[in-house]
């Protein structure tokens, strides 16, 4: 990997200590501003294979590891420290980019063996964030797809997504099976702002939605992550929004906290939201048989108990007064899948 340069930004370094380190230095004063510092990368391969029963579909691809959004939930977090950095200001300041992506990708979508299944843009960092705009890698990957008809499905918070509207329709016309799920967790921009500071406001997201329906293009309202205590309010809202701009699916996820994650969204919550702190770790721990997180497949990404059970029938009641997610409530209730989310 190659350094490409620094950006100055003002904003704080804080890491949680990295597992692997077998020491942790801190800062005796303030600590100096971080930079964004962009790093390149040729991999060896771009596709992952996903084994996950929680998602479905078999094949993830992220075109840049660590992700400019600064979601202070973002489950995928700890998969920085691979890299030896730190799970907090690393993966929102140090971004690789996977320089030769698209390329690897058409060496895997030419062999004989590949069955065009469905790829899933990203899955661990955001496809289109920021640097998108400008190294257009997740653009590259689309236009192999094309090419190869190859179908896919993208799940991002990013705007930048209408950027390939029309790349996009031809993959749709292509092959019939094309989808772009948005993922809105606030239906209020300022309470966004708060705890995920880089993304576009959600009013961007559902004008973002609005568009890529008006062009034909299967859409998905995502609320990920549903926040007890702090936005399960506004459930209602973001589905009426997201219905009002052509949505006609929904999915939700119950907030996650693995490893390192909790040590950077709690103080984030107390910090922008200290009235309602103690309200929403009771009502997590609550949602989660007394603790913070689990990490069992088919519990992880969602609760249980009354709040819980209350939580799903407003969120299906809506959708069904609403004419969202038809087909699934016409069968009995299953995980919901990556073919779900991309509306085929």
């Amino acid at each position: 990997m190659k350094n490409q340069g620094h950006i100055p930004v003002i904003r704080r370094i804080s890491n949680p200590p990295n597992p692997f380190h077998s020491n942790w230095v801190d800062w005796i004063d303030s600590p100096p501003p971080a930079k964004l510092e962009v790093y390149h990368e040729h991999v060896k391969s771009i596709l992952t294979r996903v084994d996950s029963p929680d998602i479905g579909g078999r094949w993830s691809l992220n075109p840049y590891r660590g992700c400019q959004h600064s979601c202070a939930y973002c489950y995928a977090r700890p998969f920085h420290q691979y890299l030896d950095w730190g799970a907090g200001t690393d993966f929102e300041r140090k971004i690789v980019v996977k320089m030769n992506a698209a390329e690897k990708l058409r060496e895997t979508l030419c062999k004989k063996g590949w069955r065009k299944e469905s790829i899933g843009f990203s899955g661990i960092t955001d496809c289109y964030q920021p640097l998108e705009a400008h190294y257009e890698i997740t653009k590259q990957c689309l236009e192999a797809c094309l090419d190869f008809k190859n179908p896919v499905v993208v799940i991002t918070k990013g705007a930048l997504v209408v950027r390939d509207i029309e790349l996009l329709v031809r993959l749709q016309e292509a092959t019939g099976k094309v989808g772009v799920g948005i993922s809105i967790a606030f239906a209020d921009d300022e309470m966004s702002k708060r705890l995920e500071p880089g993304t576009p406001r959600p009013s961007t997201r559902f004008r973002a939605l609005e568009k890529l329906s008006e062009a034909g293009i299967p859409t998905t309202v995502g609320i990920a992550p549903i926040i007890p205590g702090l936005n399960d309010d506004q459930i209602v809202e973001i589905l009426e929004r997201a219905h009002a701009a052509g949505a006609r699916k929904a999915f939700k996820i119950m907030l996650r906290l693995p490893a390192e994650v909790k040590d950077i969204f709690l103080p984030k919550l107390g910090e922008q939201f200290p009235l309602r702190y103690e309200r929403v770790i009771n009502n997590v721990k609550n949602l989660r048989g007394g603790k913070l997180y689990t990490s069992e497949f088919g519990k992880r990404m969602k609760g249980e108990g009354e709040k819980w059970d209350v939580i799903e029938a407003l969120f299906d009641l809506t959708c069904k007064k609403l004419g969202m997610n038809v087909r699934e409530m016409q069968k009995e209730s299953a995980p919901e899948t990556r073919a779900q989310l991309g509306l085929f």
